[in-house]
């Protein structure tokens, strides 16, 4: 897409049987920045060379002649003769990719940290991989280089693919690596960390906004790499591609809300398994709120709420609370029923509305009420030079009650994590040490 011409498109789906619902792939196209002018679908079994059936793609050749499309775009996964064999019969020029091809291209429009470039990186060769090796198998048993326009065949390439897989692989490791260690600062420092979990558009960037508006992590603290003060609220897939993390402050404690990329609904393994590292930041948290669009009509969230679970529970063990957002979209009565349908999946979600700001005190209450528990500690300090600086510490990591002020010692009463208790025990036997 170059100048100012916007470059356009056709979305063509395939279903076994039933209606072909389109919605969230033509979301797609235009996410990518294509002008949707037409669609082409049908309900029949796959047509192994074509997908579609032949007069169905002939149909579909006629449309994007009509429309002068420079892009058809499947909602099911195209195999790479496919992909050929489309080509051979759409005009002159027209390029052909399937949905995953499509999210990758959108991937890499958001990506704008090492980390998400690895991982578009990662996923591109992952979806390149098995077209390479198709691209060798096919021209060796046919003995000709650039059999039915393949392109000319390179074994070295699928070893050089598989490298860089490797490569990449090791240096997003060793990013997850640091990204720990600032998790485990960030606790120490005494933060509870919780993450924004669920579906692209079900308003997380919306409520990260809403629960920490106005209160910043300091910018100059190289605990917070990935603070972002302007967290955008846009009405559009992968906003978020990468982890944006701001503070926010309830009664008695200091919480760090991350927002992560959002989940989309059937996406191959080898897609979700390239964006792993970007979940850790769900897997390793204290909390997770799972937002789902309670306007979305109950079949679609009661599935999205289990394919949440199964990726959420596969390696996570931090409480999870169900938040049912866009309550402004949806009838009291008609809520009230999803929610009970739904206790199995989500028992005892919140119901909020992120754009109207309203319930968030209960949200606010539940986040405090799932977070670990804090221990009540009294410490009691001898008076020494370095004994405000230890108040001063215990203020920054703990939920200070009250402070009393003695000739001969500084009481103090607070609650904080375990961690915090047992370093603050530390530091009064030095200033004992001292006196």
């Amino acid at each position: 897409m170059t100048g100012d011409t916007t470059a356009t498109a056709v979305v063509a789906k395939r279903v076994d049987d039933g209606t072909p619902e389109t919605a969230e792939i033509r979301d797609l196209v235009q996410a990518a920045g294509y002008e949707l002018v037409g669609e082409v679908t049908q309900s029949r079994t796959a047509d192994p060379a074509l997908q579609l059936g032949a007069g169905k793609v002939t149909e579909l050749a006629e449309r994007v002649a009509r429309t002068d499309a420079d892009r058809v775009v499947f909602d099911n996964r195209l195999g790479p003769y496919q992909t050929f064999n489309l080509g051979q019969e759409l005009p002159d020029g027209t390029e052909v990719v399937d949905r995953f091809r499509l999210i990758l291209d959108i991937f890499g429009q958001r990506a704008n940290t090492r980390k998400a470039q690895l991982q578009v990186e990662l996923a591109e060769l992952r979806y390149e991989l098995p077209r390479a090796e198709a691209k060798t198998s096919l021209a060796k048993r046919n003995e000709r280089p650039g059999f039915m326009g393949l392109g000319e065949y390179d074994e070295s390439r699928e070893q050089d693919i598989k490298a860089r897989i490797s490569r990449i692989r090791d240096e997003l490791s060793n990013i997850e690596k640091t990204e720990q260690q600032r998790r485990e600062t960030r606790r120490e420092s005494g933060f509870d960390l919780v993450a924004l979990a669920g579906y692209t558009n079900a308003g997380k960037s919306t409520l990260l906004r809403r629960l920490a508006a106005d209160v910043a992590v300091d910018e100059n603290d190289d605990r917070h790499p990935d603070l972002d003060t302007t967290a955008e609220s846009q009405d559009d897939l992968f906003t978020t591609l990468g982890t944006t993390t701001r503070r926010m402050e309830l009664a008695r404690r200091d919480v760090l809300l991350t927002d992560t990329v959002g989940f989309i609904s059937d996406l191959p393994h080898w897609l979700v398994e390239s964006f792993k590292s970007t979940l850790e930041s769900v897997y390793q948290a204290d909390l997770v709120l799972l937002v789902v669009d309670a306007s979305e009509p109950l079949a679609d969230i009661q599935e999205k709420l289990a394919t949440s679970h199964d990726t959420l529970y596969e390696r996570n063990e931090a409480p999870i609370v169900t938040v049912f957002n866009k309550t402004d979209r949806v009838e009291d009565a008609a809520l009230a029923e999803k929610m009970e349908a739904l206790a199995a999946l989500a028992p005892a979600p919140v119901a909020v509305s992120a754009r109207d700001a309203s319930n968030l005190e209960e949200l606010r209450e539940r986040i405090d009420a799932a977070l670990p528990a804090r221990e009540r500690e009294r410490l009691v300090l001898p008076m020494t030079e370095d004994t405000m600086s230890v108040v001063s510490w215990v203020h920054d990591h703990a939920h200070v009650r009250t402070v009393d002020y003695g000739d001969q010692e500084v009481v103090i009463d607070f609650e904080a994590r375990p961690t915090i208790v047992e370093r603050s025990h530390a530091k009064a036997s030095d200033l004992v040490a001292e006196a």
